[in-house]
């Protein structure tokens, strides 16, 4: 029988330059935000006593005279302009449904889509009878919110040659709250894999195409064999991705790319043992620390 043995290490320690316990913006039920009656009521908060207490464990948001909470574990609310990854459901008159990790499924309207071709035209009766051609159940998008619905609802357009149907690759589902809000989602790392961060937790990792098919509007999709040293990348990628979310370290390019550095040392099957993805997280968080300062 194989036993896996490791022998004890020094650990460096690691300076955090803010402490969680000394916060004063993370907050759990209870905790009175402040008893200043100039303050508006907000998500997250309610009145009692005449002061201002949180109803849910997160990070108090303050906009001019506005608090509100926002959770540290939630469901996926989305804002307009949000990037989010989600999976076909149900195809339905003039619309697909997609669940985006959100409280209710979202709406991919016939009308908001690229055409095959990138035809720029009124969606015709033909074009409602060949829906699933472009997008059926199970199908993986990458889309874009374009607005919400007073249910809460979204509603979302992959008009962007950008977005549209996913080939092969990986989805890592993990938390919302720990995708940290960026000017671009898409990321082509150095190591040969590209990342998609949806905002809504959902993140695909798929090896970087050579070529960019512009002529199918969306919904071309690569069926080549995947060489080993790219499923080896993106499966390391996974298990950091993993890794970084079991200690809720926030998820942008830069910290991924060096918690992969990281493990180039550790095979891949060992990224996950609690001692090694501890060491890996640790010495993440030393890098990120002083590239900050």
């Amino acid at each position: 029988m194989a036993v896996d043995m490791r022998l004890p290490t020094v650990k460096n320690s690691m300076s955090l330059s803010v402490s969680a316990a000394g916060r004063k913006d993370l907050v759990v039920p209870g905790d009175v935000i402040t008893s200043d009656t100039g303050f508006m009521r907000g998500h997250g908060t309610y009145v009692d006593e005449d002061k201002l207490t949180a109803s849910v464990a997160g990070e108090v948001q303050r906009v001019d005279k506005l608090i509100c909470v926002r959770p540290l574990k939630t469901r996926f609310n989305g804002e307009v302009g949000d990037v989010v990854v989600g999976r076909i459901t149900e195809v339905q008159q003039k619309r697909w449904k997609v669940e985006t990790n959100s409280r209710l499924d979202s709406v991919l309207l016939l009308s908001s889509v690229n055409l095959p071709g990138g035809e720029l035209r009124r969606r015709s009766a033909e074009d409602e009878l060949t829906m699933r051609e472009y997008l059926h159940e199970g199908d993986l998008i990458s889309a874009e919110v374009q607005s919400v619905f007073s249910d809460g609802a979204l509603s979302l357009h992959t008009r962007s040659l950008k977005y549209g149907k996913l080939g092969q690759g990986v989805l890592v589902q993990l938390s919302p709250s720990l995708i940290k809000r960026q000017k671009t989602h898409f990321h082509n790392l150095p190591c040969g894999a590209s990342i998609i961060l949806g905002n809504n937790g959902f993140v695909w990792l798929y090896p970087t195409p050579r070529q960019q098919e512009e002529e199918a509007g969306g919904f071309y999709t690569s069926l080549e064999p995947v060489s080993l040293s790219d499923r080896e990348v993106i499966s390391r990628l996974r298990n950091c991705l993993l890794a970084l979310a079991a200690h809720k370290v926030l998820l942008y390019d830069t910290s991924v790319l060096y918690c992969y550095e990281s493990s180039l040392q550790h095979q891949v099957k060992d990224i996950l043992k609690p001692d090694v993805m501890e060491e890996i997280v640790m010495l993440t968080q030393q890098k990120l620390l002083e590239q900050e300062s």
